[in-house]
Protein backbone atom coordinates (compact mmCIF):
# COMPACT_ATOMS: atom_id res chain seq x y z
CA UNK A 1 0.00 0.00 0.00
CA UNK A 2 1.12 3.07 -0.77
CA UNK A 3 2.22 6.11 1.46
CA UNK A 4 0.34 9.41 1.51
CA UNK A 5 2.75 12.07 1.95
CA UNK A 6 1.83 14.61 4.25
CA UNK A 7 0.66 18.27 2.83
CA UNK A 8 3.13 20.48 2.72
CA UNK A 9 3.64 23.65 4.93
CA UNK A 10 3.22 27.13 3.63
CA UNK A 11 6.57 29.04 4.04
CA UNK A 12 4.73 31.76 5.74
CA UNK A 13 2.06 31.74 7.88
CA UNK A 14 -0.80 33.74 6.92
CA UNK A 15 -1.66 36.76 8.89
CA UNK A 16 -5.62 38.18 9.58
CA UNK A 17 -5.47 41.62 8.77
CA UNK A 18 -8.62 43.78 11.18
CA UNK A 19 -9.69 46.11 8.87
CA UNK A 20 -11.50 47.67 11.93
CA UNK A 21 -8.40 48.26 13.87
CA UNK A 22 -6.69 49.82 10.69
CA UNK A 23 -9.45 52.14 10.64
CA UNK A 24 -9.52 53.65 13.39
CA UNK A 25 -5.72 53.11 14.21
CA UNK A 26 -4.26 56.47 14.67
CA UNK A 27 -7.75 58.15 13.90
CA UNK A 28 -6.92 61.52 14.98
CA UNK A 29 -4.10 61.85 12.94
CA UNK A 30 -5.87 60.49 10.13
CA UNK A 31 -8.52 63.00 10.35
CA UNK A 32 -6.38 66.04 10.69
CA UNK A 33 -4.83 65.10 7.69
CA UNK A 34 -7.78 64.58 5.92
CA UNK A 35 -8.57 68.37 6.95
CA UNK A 36 -5.43 69.75 5.81
CA UNK A 37 -5.55 68.26 2.61
CA UNK A 38 -9.30 69.88 2.18
CA UNK A 39 -7.82 73.75 3.38
CA UNK A 40 -5.11 72.96 0.80
CA UNK A 41 -7.64 72.60 -2.16
CA UNK A 42 -10.10 75.23 -1.02
CA UNK A 43 -7.23 77.56 -0.52
CA UNK A 44 -6.11 76.79 -4.74
CA UNK A 45 -9.63 76.87 -5.81
CA UNK A 46 -10.85 80.46 -4.13
CA UNK A 47 -7.18 81.36 -5.24
CA UNK A 48 -7.09 81.06 -8.97
CA UNK A 49 -8.04 83.80 -10.69
CA UNK A 50 -11.54 84.07 -12.06
CA UNK A 51 -12.49 83.48 -15.88
CA UNK A 52 -13.12 86.49 -17.52
CA UNK A 53 -16.16 86.63 -20.72
CA UNK A 54 -16.69 89.76 -23.13
CA UNK A 55 -20.71 90.41 -22.92
CA UNK A 56 -22.81 92.96 -25.19
CA UNK A 57 -24.35 95.41 -22.75
CA UNK A 58 -28.04 94.87 -22.33
CA UNK A 59 -28.94 98.53 -23.39
CA UNK A 60 -27.34 101.56 -25.60
CA UNK A 61 -26.11 104.41 -23.92
CA UNK A 62 -27.00 108.02 -24.85
CA UNK A 63 -24.10 110.02 -26.01
CA UNK A 64 -23.73 112.91 -22.77
CA UNK A 65 -23.10 116.41 -23.91
CA UNK A 66 -19.68 117.67 -23.10
CA UNK A 67 -19.04 120.22 -20.67
CA UNK A 68 -15.65 120.75 -21.27
CA UNK A 69 -15.88 122.41 -24.43
CA UNK A 70 -13.72 125.35 -24.73
CA UNK A 71 -14.98 128.78 -23.44
CA UNK A 72 -15.41 130.35 -26.88
CA UNK A 73 -16.34 127.74 -28.21
CA UNK A 74 -19.73 125.66 -28.92
CA UNK A 75 -20.38 122.31 -30.35
CA UNK A 76 -23.26 121.60 -32.15
CA UNK A 77 -24.22 118.31 -33.73
CA UNK A 78 -26.54 115.09 -33.01
CA UNK A 79 -24.59 112.85 -30.18
CA UNK A 80 -27.27 109.90 -30.90
CA UNK A 81 -26.07 106.69 -28.66
CA UNK A 82 -23.84 103.80 -28.71
CA UNK A 83 -23.40 100.00 -28.30
CA UNK A 84 -20.63 98.86 -25.50
CA UNK A 85 -19.16 95.25 -25.40
CA UNK A 86 -18.11 94.51 -21.23
CA UNK A 87 -15.09 92.51 -20.16
CA UNK A 88 -15.49 90.69 -16.65
CA UNK A 89 -16.65 87.69 -15.05
CA UNK A 90 -20.00 86.74 -15.72
CA UNK A 91 -20.84 87.68 -11.96
CA UNK A 92 -19.61 91.59 -12.55
CA UNK A 93 -20.82 92.08 -15.42
CA UNK A 94 -24.44 91.05 -14.51
CA UNK A 95 -23.95 93.69 -10.86
CA UNK A 96 -23.21 96.55 -13.80
CA UNK A 97 -26.25 98.94 -13.97
CA UNK A 98 -26.90 102.10 -16.32
CA UNK A 99 -25.88 104.95 -13.97
CA UNK A 100 -22.47 102.89 -13.82
CA UNK A 101 -21.67 103.75 -17.04
CA UNK A 102 -21.37 107.14 -19.13
CA UNK A 103 -20.78 108.00 -22.66
CA UNK A 104 -18.91 111.02 -22.94
CA UNK A 105 -17.01 112.30 -26.20
CA UNK A 106 -13.16 112.64 -26.22
CA UNK A 107 -13.14 116.77 -26.40
CA UNK A 108 -9.85 117.18 -26.41
CA UNK A 109 -8.64 114.70 -29.26
CA UNK A 110 -11.04 117.57 -31.71
CA UNK A 111 -9.06 119.69 -33.65
CA UNK A 112 -10.46 123.66 -32.94
CA UNK A 113 -9.48 125.27 -35.74
CA UNK A 114 -11.72 123.50 -37.61
CA UNK A 115 -15.05 124.43 -38.66
CA UNK A 116 -16.59 121.79 -40.63
CA UNK A 117 -17.99 118.52 -39.41
CA UNK A 118 -15.35 116.31 -37.85
CA UNK A 119 -15.19 112.66 -36.45
CA UNK A 120 -14.91 112.67 -32.29
CA UNK A 121 -14.30 109.90 -30.43
CA UNK A 122 -16.41 108.36 -27.77
CA UNK A 123 -15.40 106.91 -24.26
CA UNK A 124 -17.13 105.14 -22.39
CA UNK A 125 -16.60 105.60 -18.22
CA UNK A 126 -17.07 103.24 -15.93
CA UNK A 127 -16.12 103.20 -11.98
CA UNK A 128 -13.08 100.66 -11.17
CA UNK A 129 -15.18 99.25 -8.32
CA UNK A 130 -17.13 97.44 -11.04
CA UNK A 131 -14.63 94.95 -11.95
CA UNK A 132 -15.14 95.32 -15.46
CA UNK A 133 -13.60 96.94 -18.45
CA UNK A 134 -15.06 98.13 -21.15
CA UNK A 135 -14.17 95.90 -24.62
CA UNK A 136 -15.39 97.96 -27.21
CA UNK A 137 -17.60 100.69 -28.52
CA UNK A 138 -19.75 100.69 -31.35
CA UNK A 139 -19.70 103.61 -32.91
CA UNK A 140 -16.12 104.60 -31.93
CA UNK A 141 -16.86 108.44 -33.17
CA UNK A 142 -19.85 111.03 -33.41
CA UNK A 143 -19.62 113.46 -36.17
CA UNK A 144 -20.05 116.93 -34.56
CA UNK A 145 -19.21 120.72 -35.44
CA UNK A 146 -16.94 122.90 -32.81
CA UNK A 147 -17.21 126.14 -33.60
CA UNK A 148 -16.11 129.63 -32.41
CA UNK A 149 -19.23 131.54 -30.72
CA UNK A 150 -20.11 134.88 -32.71
CA UNK A 151 -23.21 137.25 -31.78
CA UNK A 152 -24.89 140.09 -33.94
CA UNK A 153 -27.81 142.44 -33.20
CA UNK A 154 -31.18 141.52 -34.43
CA UNK A 155 -34.50 143.85 -34.94
CA UNK A 156 -37.15 141.93 -33.20
CA UNK A 157 -40.11 141.47 -35.69
CA UNK A 158 -43.83 141.04 -34.73
CA UNK A 159 -45.65 137.98 -36.39
CA UNK A 160 -49.42 137.24 -35.68
CA UNK A 161 -50.06 133.70 -35.09
CA UNK A 162 -53.94 134.29 -36.17
CA UNK A 163 -55.87 137.39 -37.13
CA UNK A 164 -57.63 139.65 -34.85
CA UNK A 165 -61.36 139.35 -34.11
CA UNK A 166 -63.69 139.57 -36.47
CA UNK A 167 -64.45 143.53 -37.31
CA UNK A 168 -60.84 144.55 -35.84
CA UNK A 169 -57.18 145.02 -37.38
CA UNK A 170 -54.10 144.83 -35.41
CA UNK A 171 -52.34 148.07 -35.04
CA UNK A 172 -48.87 149.11 -35.15
CA UNK A 173 -47.00 146.24 -32.73
CA UNK A 174 -44.17 148.00 -30.28
CA UNK A 175 -41.53 145.70 -29.13
CA UNK A 176 -39.65 146.55 -25.95
CA UNK A 177 -36.77 146.22 -26.59
CA UNK A 178 -36.92 146.16 -30.33
CA UNK A 179 -32.95 144.92 -30.67
CA UNK A 180 -31.74 142.27 -28.96
CA UNK A 181 -28.46 140.46 -29.03
CA UNK A 182 -27.55 136.75 -30.43
CA UNK A 183 -25.15 134.54 -29.93
CA UNK A 184 -23.92 131.22 -30.78
CA UNK A 185 -22.47 128.76 -33.66
CA UNK A 186 -21.09 131.03 -36.50
CA UNK A 187 -22.42 128.74 -39.27
CA UNK A 188 -26.18 129.11 -36.90
CA UNK A 189 -25.75 133.02 -36.50
CA UNK A 190 -24.56 133.51 -40.09
CA UNK A 191 -28.21 131.44 -41.13
CA UNK A 192 -30.70 134.31 -39.05
CA UNK A 193 -33.07 135.63 -41.72
CA UNK A 194 -35.58 136.77 -39.39
CA UNK A 195 -36.23 137.18 -35.28
CA UNK A 196 -39.74 136.69 -34.31
CA UNK A 197 -41.81 137.43 -31.70
CA UNK A 198 -44.89 135.26 -32.43
CA UNK A 199 -47.98 136.09 -30.72
CA UNK A 200 -51.79 135.09 -30.85
CA UNK A 201 -55.38 137.12 -30.15
CA UNK A 202 -57.75 136.34 -28.14
CA UNK A 203 -61.39 136.85 -28.46
CA UNK A 204 -61.59 139.32 -26.62
CA UNK A 205 -61.54 142.79 -28.61
CA UNK A 206 -58.59 144.50 -26.38
CA UNK A 207 -55.30 145.17 -27.35
CA UNK A 208 -52.82 142.59 -27.40
CA UNK A 209 -49.60 142.97 -24.26
CA UNK A 210 -47.72 139.77 -24.26
CA UNK A 211 -44.08 138.57 -22.73
CA UNK A 212 -42.46 136.51 -25.74
CA UNK A 213 -39.60 134.87 -26.55
CA UNK A 214 -38.00 135.75 -29.58
CA UNK A 215 -37.38 132.58 -32.53
CA UNK A 216 -34.71 133.42 -35.38
CA UNK A 217 -35.14 131.71 -38.27
CA UNK A 218 -33.58 131.05 -41.49
CA UNK A 219 -34.34 132.19 -45.37
CA UNK A 220 -37.21 129.20 -45.44
CA UNK A 221 -38.62 130.29 -42.42
CA UNK A 222 -36.98 127.15 -40.24
CA UNK A 223 -36.09 127.64 -36.54
CA UNK A 224 -32.54 127.70 -36.08
CA UNK A 225 -31.81 125.68 -32.93
CA UNK A 226 -28.53 126.25 -30.32
CA UNK A 227 -29.04 130.28 -30.12
CA UNK A 228 -29.10 132.37 -27.05
CA UNK A 229 -30.89 135.60 -27.17
CA UNK A 230 -30.49 138.04 -24.85
CA UNK A 231 -32.60 139.40 -23.50
CA UNK A 232 -34.24 136.42 -23.51
CA UNK A 233 -38.25 137.92 -23.25
CA UNK A 234 -39.35 140.81 -25.24
CA UNK A 235 -42.66 142.65 -24.71
CA UNK A 236 -45.27 143.08 -27.47
CA UNK A 237 -47.94 145.18 -27.55
CA UNK A 238 -50.53 145.40 -30.35
CA UNK A 239 -53.24 147.76 -30.37
CA UNK A 240 -56.32 146.11 -31.36
CA UNK A 241 -58.81 148.69 -33.57
CA UNK A 242 -62.36 148.33 -35.08
CA UNK A 243 -62.31 148.55 -38.83
CA UNK A 244 -65.92 149.77 -39.52
CA UNK A 245 -64.04 153.01 -39.08
CA UNK A 246 -60.96 153.08 -40.44
CA UNK A 247 -60.01 153.85 -43.96
CA UNK A 248 -56.54 153.31 -46.04
CA UNK A 249 -55.77 156.50 -48.36
CA UNK A 250 -52.67 157.60 -49.85
CA UNK A 251 -50.09 160.06 -48.80
CA UNK A 252 -49.57 162.92 -50.87
CA UNK A 253 -46.32 165.21 -49.99
CA UNK A 254 -47.21 168.47 -50.49
CA UNK A 255 -44.10 170.54 -52.19
CA UNK A 256 -43.31 173.82 -52.43
CA UNK A 257 -40.32 176.43 -53.70
CA UNK A 258 -38.49 175.73 -57.00
CA UNK A 259 -35.64 173.25 -57.43
CA UNK A 260 -31.97 174.86 -58.26
CA UNK A 261 -32.01 177.13 -62.08
CA UNK A 262 -31.62 173.78 -64.44
CA UNK A 263 -32.81 171.18 -62.64
CA UNK A 264 -35.73 169.36 -62.56
CA UNK A 265 -37.75 167.06 -60.00
CA UNK A 266 -37.88 163.53 -61.49
CA UNK A 267 -39.63 161.97 -59.04
CA UNK A 268 -41.16 162.08 -55.20
CA UNK A 269 -41.59 158.66 -52.96
CA UNK A 270 -42.91 158.85 -49.84
CA UNK A 271 -42.76 155.84 -47.24
CA UNK A 272 -45.16 154.86 -46.91
CA UNK A 273 -46.97 155.42 -49.50
CA UNK A 274 -50.40 154.48 -47.77
CA UNK A 275 -51.85 155.18 -44.30
CA UNK A 276 -54.87 154.26 -42.38
CA UNK A 277 -57.45 156.71 -40.97
CA UNK A 278 -59.59 156.07 -37.79
CA UNK A 279 -62.75 158.39 -37.48
CA UNK A 280 -66.10 158.59 -37.24
CA UNK A 281 -68.06 157.48 -40.70
CA UNK A 282 -69.51 160.65 -41.42
CA UNK A 283 -65.73 162.12 -41.37
CA UNK A 284 -63.86 159.30 -43.53
CA UNK A 285 -66.55 159.38 -46.03
CA UNK A 286 -65.00 162.69 -47.50
CA UNK A 287 -61.12 161.57 -46.82
CA UNK A 288 -59.36 160.30 -50.12
CA UNK A 289 -55.93 161.13 -49.33
CA UNK A 290 -53.28 162.20 -46.33
CA UNK A 291 -51.01 165.37 -46.67
CA UNK A 292 -47.58 165.68 -45.51
CA UNK A 293 -46.58 169.22 -44.14
CA UNK A 294 -45.03 171.28 -46.45
CA UNK A 295 -41.85 170.33 -47.80
CA UNK A 296 -39.58 173.55 -48.73
CA UNK A 297 -37.23 172.24 -52.45
CA UNK A 298 -35.89 175.76 -53.03
CA UNK A 299 -32.51 175.97 -54.51
CA UNK A 300 -32.42 171.69 -54.85
CA UNK A 301 -29.65 170.76 -56.86
CA UNK A 302 -29.51 167.19 -55.52
CA UNK A 303 -31.55 164.07 -53.75
CA UNK A 304 -32.81 164.99 -50.84
CA UNK A 305 -34.96 162.88 -47.88
CA UNK A 306 -36.69 164.66 -45.84
CA UNK A 307 -38.52 163.61 -42.17
CA UNK A 308 -42.31 165.50 -42.35
CA UNK A 309 -45.45 165.13 -40.47
CA UNK A 310 -48.65 163.68 -42.10
CA UNK A 311 -51.98 166.53 -41.24
CA UNK A 312 -55.05 164.85 -39.65
CA UNK A 313 -57.54 165.11 -43.33
CA UNK A 314 -60.45 165.98 -40.85
CA UNK A 315 -61.60 166.75 -37.36
CA UNK A 316 -62.09 163.60 -35.12
CA UNK A 317 -59.64 161.90 -37.07
CA UNK A 318 -56.60 159.88 -36.36
CA UNK A 319 -53.99 158.22 -38.08
CA UNK A 320 -53.78 154.29 -37.08
CA UNK A 321 -49.90 153.81 -37.58
CA UNK A 322 -47.62 156.53 -38.95
CA UNK A 323 -47.50 159.82 -37.77
CA UNK A 324 -44.79 161.12 -40.40
CA UNK A 325 -43.80 159.90 -43.94
CA UNK A 326 -39.91 159.98 -45.04
CA UNK A 327 -40.04 161.76 -48.36
CA UNK A 328 -37.69 161.52 -50.96
CA UNK A 329 -37.21 164.17 -53.90
CA UNK A 330 -34.73 163.37 -56.93
CA UNK A 331 -33.68 165.87 -59.07
CA UNK A 332 -31.54 166.00 -62.36
CA UNK A 333 -30.47 168.56 -64.58
CA UNK A 334 -31.68 169.97 -67.46
CA UNK A 335 -30.41 168.73 -70.37
CA UNK A 336 -29.83 171.46 -73.18
CA UNK A 337 -27.01 173.04 -75.49
CA UNK A 338 -25.13 176.35 -75.79
CA UNK A 339 -23.15 177.95 -79.64
CA UNK A 340 -20.11 179.48 -79.70
CA UNK A 341 -20.35 181.50 -83.50
CA UNK A 342 -16.52 182.50 -83.06
CA UNK A 343 -14.24 179.95 -81.75
CA UNK A 344 -10.29 180.90 -82.55
CA UNK A 345 -8.30 178.02 -84.10
CA UNK A 346 -4.97 177.91 -82.05
CA UNK A 347 -1.84 175.86 -83.53
CA UNK A 348 -0.16 173.40 -80.89
CA UNK A 349 3.53 172.53 -81.47
CA UNK A 350 4.89 175.24 -83.84
CA UNK A 351 8.54 176.15 -83.68
CA UNK A 352 10.14 178.64 -83.00
CA UNK A 353 10.83 181.36 -85.67
CA UNK A 354 7.37 180.58 -87.43
CA UNK A 355 4.07 182.50 -87.22
CA UNK A 356 0.87 180.50 -88.20
CA UNK A 357 -2.03 181.54 -90.36
CA UNK A 358 -5.71 179.65 -90.48
CA UNK A 359 -8.26 179.50 -93.00
CA UNK A 360 -10.41 180.01 -91.62
CA UNK A 361 -9.43 182.00 -88.63
CA UNK A 362 -12.75 180.98 -86.54
CA UNK A 363 -15.00 178.21 -86.11
CA UNK A 364 -18.39 177.64 -85.05
CA UNK A 365 -18.77 175.29 -82.28
CA UNK A 366 -22.27 173.96 -80.57
CA UNK A 367 -22.05 172.44 -77.02
CA UNK A 368 -24.12 170.11 -75.56
CA UNK A 369 -24.47 169.65 -71.46
CA UNK A 370 -26.40 170.20 -68.73
CA UNK A 371 -28.24 173.70 -68.44
CA UNK A 372 -25.64 174.44 -64.77
CA UNK A 373 -22.79 173.48 -66.69
CA UNK A 374 -23.24 174.55 -69.59
CA UNK A 375 -24.04 178.27 -67.95
CA UNK A 376 -21.06 178.04 -66.12
CA UNK A 377 -18.47 177.81 -69.23
CA UNK A 378 -16.47 180.89 -69.56
CA UNK A 379 -14.95 182.40 -72.68
CA UNK A 380 -12.02 180.67 -73.68
CA UNK A 381 -13.09 177.02 -71.89
CA UNK A 382 -14.58 175.91 -75.44
CA UNK A 383 -10.18 175.69 -77.24
CA UNK A 384 -9.56 174.65 -80.80
CA UNK A 385 -6.58 173.77 -82.02
CA UNK A 386 -4.92 172.16 -85.05
CA UNK A 387 -1.03 170.37 -84.11
CA UNK A 388 1.99 172.05 -86.00
CA UNK A 389 4.36 169.69 -84.27
CA UNK A 390 7.86 169.04 -86.69
CA UNK A 391 6.00 171.13 -89.51
CA UNK A 392 7.65 173.95 -91.09
CA UNK A 393 7.07 176.06 -93.92
CA UNK A 394 4.21 175.69 -95.84
CA UNK A 395 0.79 174.85 -96.21
CA UNK A 396 -0.99 172.06 -94.25
CA UNK A 397 -4.76 170.96 -94.55
CA UNK A 398 -5.36 169.67 -90.81
CA UNK A 399 -8.26 168.25 -88.85
CA UNK A 400 -9.56 170.69 -85.29
CA UNK A 401 -9.13 168.81 -82.27
CA UNK A 402 -12.04 170.32 -79.47
CA UNK A 403 -11.67 170.33 -75.74
CA UNK A 404 -14.74 171.13 -74.08
CA UNK A 405 -15.05 171.69 -69.80
CA UNK A 406 -16.04 169.04 -67.85
CA UNK A 407 -19.55 167.53 -68.05
CA UNK A 408 -20.10 168.91 -71.73
CA UNK A 409 -19.26 167.61 -75.30
CA UNK A 410 -19.20 168.78 -78.64
CA UNK A 411 -22.48 168.61 -80.21
CA UNK A 412 -21.35 170.06 -83.29
CA UNK A 413 -18.05 171.91 -85.29
CA UNK A 414 -17.84 173.20 -88.18
CA UNK A 415 -15.68 173.21 -89.98
CA UNK A 416 -13.93 170.07 -89.29
CA UNK A 417 -10.59 170.96 -91.15
CA UNK A 418 -8.73 173.96 -91.61
CA UNK A 419 -5.78 174.91 -93.91
CA UNK A 420 -2.95 175.87 -91.83
CA UNK A 421 -0.43 178.20 -93.36
CA UNK A 422 3.26 178.38 -91.78
CA UNK A 423 5.26 181.14 -92.87
CA UNK A 424 9.24 182.26 -91.42
CA UNK A 425 9.29 185.29 -89.14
Amino acid sequence: MARVPAPARPLLRRRHIDLRRVATADLPLKLTAVLIAMIFWAVSVLSAPPTEVVRDYGSRLAVERPDDVPAGYVLTGQLGDVGIRLKGTEAAIANVVASDLHARLDVPSADLHRSDPQEVPVRVDIPPTAGVKVDSIAPATVTVRIEPITSRDVAVQARFANDPPSGTVAGDPAITPSQVRVSGAASQVARIAALYATVRFGDAVTDLVSSVQPTAVDASGAPIDGLTVDPAIVQLTVPVLPTATTRTVPVVPTVRGAVAAGYWITRVTTDPPVVTVRGEAAALGGIDQVATAPIDVSGLGADKTFQVALLLPAEGTSLIKAAQATVTVSVAPLAGSRAFPLVAVQATGLGSGFVAEFDPPTISVVVAGSVPALSGIAAGQVVATVDATGKGAGTYPLDVVLRTPPGTTAQSVQPTRVTLTIRTR
